[in-house]
């Protein structure tokens, strides 16, 4: 059986896009004797933890990764006649650093580039492109929109300046074999621009559901997503029913002309390997200004919590010895559990939405 890895992968994650429930895409991963596999949702790390623990337990090794969305222009452009449409692009996290990078490229999707969809632009990957691999996607990348579009130097300057960005062995040319006529035409150029500019290939299959089966179910989720019903002639449609879990066997059978792209999925599967500590509180910090920093977070917040027992209960000498005991027993606990900058994060929002009347609480 060949060494192959499925590397763009969407779960149920991939809301009303994704019909691969978690637990029974690992199942199948385990009955096909493939060693590991990725998950890829659309602009989203919701699944990424029970993916990850699933995965695990079944000894599997998990591939953390995302489809993230592309802004043609800056991601803080949000023209409807020009910004409105968006490519396609994966990331797989090697390391630690490269989750940590994604985790910052897909909020900051959300926060600064959403406008239909949460949107990256090349400014935000060039800033956190560390520790991850990237593949040129489905035939709603970048560079495959402009195969079709007949911009091909367009498209090897674009492959070019994301091979230097993330460096050697982590830009991938994607191929699939999807049973879609474009992906033919698009599968040969990117062969050819692989050879003129040494960027390796690598198969992929975008499966969005377990079995060929799977496929009508697929379809179902799409209309709902898109508010049509199954009989709408004019209805967004997939046009293939190969986009699910395949066997080894049948993606290399898929790409016997281009082994090397089916070897690729095992190197990159041998270069993710990124570990997760569960079981752990992941605060942030809370960023202190000079003067509060020599004394520390700690004995800001006794200091604030003493102010706040003045507010209530008087001058601090005339407050009781047992509503003082108190007070030590309550800061030592949160000191003790590592909760100091957790307080005082919540404290701060809380205290800018009172001073700019907004409401708090129940």
């Amino acid at each position: 059986m060949p060494d192959f890895t499925h590397l763009h992968v969407h779960t149920e994650y991939s809301l009303l896009d994704g019909a691969n429930r978690i637990k029974d895409l690992i199942k199948r991963v385990k009955e096909l004797g493939m060693s590991s596999v990725a998950i890829t949702d659309h602009g989203v790390m919701y699944g990424v933890i029970d993916f990850y623990k699933e995965a695990l337990a079944n000894g599997i090794k998990p591939i953390i990764g995302c489809e993230v969305y592309t802004a043609p222009r800056s991601r803080f452009d949000k023209d409807s006649n020009v910004d409105a449409k968006y490519g396609h692009m994966i990331l797989l996290c090697k390391n630690y650093t490269g989750y940590v990078n994604l985790m910052k490229i897909v909020s900051k999707a959300y926060t600064e580039g959403y406008y239909y969809k949460p949107r990256i632009d090349y400014e935000l990957l060039q800033e956190h492109c560390e520790g991850l691999i990237c593949m040129s996607a489905c035939l709603s990348g970048e560079i495959p929109s402009l195969i079709l579009n007949g911009n091909y130097d367009k498209a090897e300057a674009l492959a070019i300046r994301l091979s230097k960005m993330f460096g050697e062995d982590s830009f991938y040319l994607e191929v699939q074999s999807n049973g879609i006529e474009e992906q033919i035409l698009v599968n040969q150029k990117l062969v050819e621009l692989s050879q003129k500019t040494g960027i390796p290939l690598v198969a992929t299959n975008d499966c969005h559901y377990i079995n060929r089966d799977d496929a009508y179910v697929q379809e179902v989720l799409i209309c709902i997503q898109t508010a049509k019903k199954i009989t709408d002639e004019d209805r967004m449609k997939f046009h293939t029913d190969e986009l699910f879990v395949k066997t080894p066997d049948e993606m290399a059978a898929a790409f016997d002309y281009l082994p090397e792209a089916i070897a690729n999925t095992r190197k990159i599967a041998d270069l993710c390997n990124l570990e997760i500590e569960l079981g752990k509180f992941h605060l942030p910090s809370f960023k202190l200004d000079e003067a509060q920093a020599v004394e520390g977070a700690y004995e800001y917040l006794k200091e604030l919590s003493k102010r706040g027992m003045e507010e209530r209960y008087g001058a601090w000498e005339n407050i009781s010895q047992e509503i003082k005991d108190r007070y030590n027993y309550e800061l030592e606990t949160i000191n003790r559990m590592d909760f100091v900058d957790y307080f005082l994060i919540v404290w701060d929002f809380i205290r800018f939405a009172r001073e700019n009347n907004i409401p708090v609480g129940p």
